[in-house]
């Protein structure tokens, strides 16, 4: 019950601050940019609307995905990004299949990492 009270306290607080106004005035100016600058209007929306869903849920970005933004914005795409993320002491007390499954795993949330990163991108 004091989650639903808390959620509804927070929805309230939206209302009083005029979030969805900023959001819609938002949403509209990059909407209008997007298509004067011959982008995706419907990408953009879709991303700005992703943008509120996290606001709204609480959630922050992850330090892993901080990383690979920073590594993609100094250097940008390069061919040793997993070896540039990998946590070099831990990696060394792993044994062999652990390795190969620490890589696989880490490479799998860089290509996630990766993708998010480009929608920014894109939308911005």
């Amino acid at each position: 019950m004091d989650n639903l009270k808390t959620v509804a306290r927070q929805a309230k607080q939206r209302l009083r601050t005029d979030f969805w106004k900023k959001y819609k005035s938002d949403m509209d100016g990059a909407q209008a940019e997007a298509e004067k600058c011959g982008r995706n209007a419907n990408r953009v929306k879709s991303n700005m609307l992703n943008k509120v869903k996290t606001v709204i849920r609480g959630e922050t970005q992850d330090d892993f995905y901080l990383k690979v933004k920073a590594l993609l914005d100094e250097y940008g795409e390069v061919s040793d990004a997993i070896g540039r993320l990998t946590d070099k002491a831990y990696y060394d007390t792993l044994g062999y299949e652990e390795k190969g499954r620490y890589t696989m795993e880490l490479s799998a949330r860089y290509v996630a990492a990766l993708e998010k990163y480009r929608r920014e991108k894109e939308g911005t």
